[in-house]
């Protein structure tokens, strides 16, 4: 899914990319953790599902408040999710991992399968952390809405 935000109505829609990301998830917090460790240039920044602007965009994409299914990648006010979103952070990551990209040949309707099929068993395979991440003081940088 692609949608455009509109700059005025989310505070977030100015960021050139950010990732919105399930703050408890501990799959989640290693994706992030391997985005950082290959973006160099710093060129993404970090948000949680559970902030609130994170939570009206959400709610305007009428997707799920509480029960997340996607991690959303704003790119200057345009929403990717799910696979897509996923091989769109690959494609601007260091070393080789842009190869990856070419995934995008496979059609989304196959590539969200498998993505759907990893989002629901991610707390069974590696748990939820009671409370967000808190970045580190090195990483506060990157990370909105704190």
């Amino acid at each position: 899914m692609t949608h455009q935000l509109d700059p005025y109505v989310h505070e977030w829609a100015k960021y050139e990319r950010l990732i919105l990301f399930d703050g408890v998830c501990n799959w989640c917090n290693a994706w992030v953790n391997f985005t950082i460790a290959h973006d160099p240039d710093r060129q993404f920044k970090f948000g949680t599902l559970q902030s609130k602007p994170a939570q009206r965009i959400l709610r305007d994409l009428d997707l799920p408040t509480t029960d997340y299914q996607t991690f959303l990648l704003l790119e200057e006010g345009c929403v990717s999710t799910k696979s897509t979103a996923a091989l769109r952070v690959i494609r601007q990551l260091s070393c080789w991992w842009p190869l990856y990209y070419v995934g995008v040949l496979v059609p989304v309707s196959l590539r969200d399968v498998v993505y759907n099929f990893v989002a629901r068993h991610r707390y069974q395979w590696m748990g939820r952390a009671a409370t967000c991440r808190v970045p580190t003081q090195e990483e506060r940088g990157r990370f909105v809405g704190l």
